[in-house]
C-alpha cells in the first residue's frame, strides 16, 4: 500500500486584533491562577502516549422512490452506492518539558486502503474512499504535526490538529478523522473554566489526499482562508449545571454566535432527568460570499434516565431564509443533526423521539443499543439568498421529512481482543420534493481496535 503524505505540516500563526485580544486575555488568565499543570509536567518523553487506531468500515446506501445519485466514474441515475474500506491512524503526544515553560510535540500520521470500493458504485463525492480523477484511489493517507507550549495550565498549539468546539470541531464520524492548520489556545487555570481562542487557516477533510485547503462551508459551498474564535465553558456554583459561550468569524462569510447548557437533575432510585440547549446566531459580514445571512438556530434534548434506559424528546427550530451552515464536518452540536440529514433548512421545525439502553446489566456485558426518530417540516426554500440556491439547488415551500435511526454497538470487555468494538448502523430517510435532499436506505458496518503504547 502507497501512501501519499503532505510535506507541510507546521505553519506560522497570522496575528489579528481578534487573536491578539483573545491571546492577552488567556495569558492574563494563566499568570493569575493558582492552579498550574505545569507544575507536574513528566518530561517530554517520559509523558509520552503513542496510540493506535485500526477500523475498518463498509456502507451501502440504496436510494429510493425516485432519488438516484452521479457516481465517481459519470454515470448518472446510479441507485446504490458501496464503499469499503481500512483506516489505520497513529497519534503520538508527547508530554512537557519542565521549567516554567514547557514544550511538546504532537504528531499523526493516518492512511487508508481501498478495499473493492469501485468508482461506477460510488458518489461523484465519496464518503470514506478518495478520488483519484476519475477513479477511487488504491490507498491514501496524510500526516501532521502541532508544536505545544505551556505555561501554568495554559497552553497553546500550533500547526496541523484537531479541533473541538460547539463552532469549529473536527468530525470522526467516518473512516479518518478531519483535522485544521492553524493555532489555538486553551486555558484552564481557573478551575471551573475553561477558555479557548484560535485561528485556523486550512482544511483536512475526512477522505482528504493532503492538508491545507480552503476552508469550507457545508451549505453554500463558499471557501474563506480562516476561522476565528473565542470562548468556553464554565462549571457554574449551580451543582450539574454547566454553560458555554463562544463567538467564531468565518472570514468574509458570516459571524457566528453560540450558547449552550447542560443541567442533570438526579433522581431517587437511578433516575436523572437532564437538559441540554444549544443556540446559534449567525449574521453576514465582510464581503458576505455566501450572500445574506440572517438565522438563529437553536435544539433542545430533554432525557429521562432510568437504570440503563435513556428516553429523549427533542424539538429544533431554524429561523431564517437560509439553512444554518457551519464550517468543518463536526461542527454542529445541534440535537437534531442525525445521521442522514442535519434537519436545518431554511424554517425548519422538527422533533425527535430516542431511546438508548445499556444492555450491559440487563444481557450481554459491553452490548448498547440507540434508536431514533427524526420528523421535520416547515421548510421554505422560496427565500434562499442566490449563493444556496445555486450550490443546493432546492426551490418550493411546505418541505418535509423523516429519519429513522437504529444503532447496536458491542465492545469486547475481556480477553486478547478486548476493547475491539463493532457497530451497526442502519438508517432511513424520507423526503418530499420541496425538502430537496435524497431517499435512501444505509447500512453501515464498522469494527475498531485501538492499541496504546504509554
Amino acid at each position: 500500500m502507497r501512501i501519499a503524505f503532505s510535506e507541510k505540516s507546521i505553519v506560522t500563526p497570522h496575528i489579528t486584533p481578534f487573536v491578539l485580544a483573545a491571546g492577552t486575555a488567556l495569558l492574563f488568565v494563566s499568570s493569575t491562577a493558582f492552579a498550574t499543570a505545569q507544575e507536574e509536567a513528566k518530561g517530554f518523553v517520559e509523558g509520552s502516549a503513542f496510540n493506535m487506531q485500526n477500523r475498518m468500515l463498509f456502507e451501502q446506501l440504496d436510494y429510493q422512490k425516485g432519488s438516484s445519485f452521479r457516481a465517481v466514474s459519470g454515470q448518472r441515475g446510479q441507485t446504490r452506492a458501496q464503499e469499503s474500506a481500512y483506516g489505520l491512524m497513529f497519534t503520538y503526544v508527547s508530554g512537557y518539558t519542565h521549567g516554567l515553560l514547557g514544550l511538546g510535540l504532537d504528531a499523526h500520521a493516518y492512511g487508508a486502503a481501498n478495499l473493492g470500493t469501485e468508482a461506477n458504485h460510488t458518489r461523484a463525492t465519496p464518503r470514506y474512499v478518495a478520488k483519484d480523477g476519475p477513479e477511487i484511489a488504491d490507498s491514501f493517507g496524510r500526516a501532521g504535526a502541532a508544536l505545544k507550549l505551556r505555561i501554568s495550565s495554559t497552553e497553546l498549539k500550533l500547526g496541523e490538529m484537531r479541533t473541538k468546539t460547539p463552532i469549529f470541531s473536527s468530525s470522526d464520524s467516518r473512516l479518518l478523522p478531519e483535522s485544521n492548520r492553524g493555532w489555538q489556545v486553551i486555558s484552564r487555570d481557573i478551575p471551573t473554566l475553561t477558555l479557548q481562542a484560535g485561528r485556523f487557516t486550512g482544511w483536512a477533510d475526512r477522505n482528504a489526499r493532503k492538508n491545507g485547503a480552503d476552508l469550507l462551508a457545508n451549505y453554500s459551498g463558499v471557501t474563506s482562508g480562516s476561522f476565528s474564535f473565542i470562548g468556553g465553558a464554565w462549571t457554574t456554583p449551580i451543582t450539574h449545571l454547566t454553560l458555554s459561550s463562544y463567538y467564531g468569524k468565518y472570514a468574509d462569510n458570516w459571524n457566528t454566535a453560540y450558547l449552550g447548557s447542560f443541567y442533570k437533575l438526579p433522581l431517587s432510585d437511578k433516575r436523572s432527568l437532564s437538559f441540554n440547549l444549544n443556540l446559534y446566531r449567525s449574521t453576514d459580514t465582510g464581503k458576505a460570499k455566501s450572500g445574506e445571512i440572517d438565522t438563529t438556530t437553536w435544539s433542545l434534548m430533554s432525557t429521562y434516565g432510568i437504570g440503563a434506559h435513556k428516553f429523549g424528546v427533542g424539538y429544533q427550530k431554524v429561523n431564517g431564509n437560509n439553512p444554518f451552515d457551519y464550517v468543518n464536518r463536526g461542527s454542529i452540536w445541534l440535537e437534531n443533526a442525525m445521521q442522514l440529514s442535519d434537519f436545518n433548512g431554511p424554517g425548519e421545525a422538527s422533533w425527535q423521539l430516542k431511546y438508548d439502553v445499556d444492555l450491559s446489566t440487563i444481557a450481554i456485558p459491553g452490548l448498547r443499543l440507540g434508536l431514533a426518530y427524526t420528523r421535520g417540516s416547515g421548510i421554505n426554500n422560496s427565500h434562499l439568498n442566490v449563493m444556496y440556491a445555486n450550490y443546493l439547488g432546492y426551490s418550493g415551500i411546505n418541505g418535509k421529512h423523516w429519519e429513522r435511526d437504529i444503532q447496536v454497538r458491542y465492545t469486547v470487555q475481556h480477553g486478547t481482543a478486548k476493547n475491539l468494538s463493532l457497530q451497526l448502523r442502519y438508517g432511513v430517510h424520507r423526503t418530499n420534493k420541496p425538502q430537496g435532499e435524497s431517499n435512501m436506505n444505509q447500512l453501515r458496518l464498522q469494527a475498531e481496535m485501538p492499541f496504546s503504547i504509554r
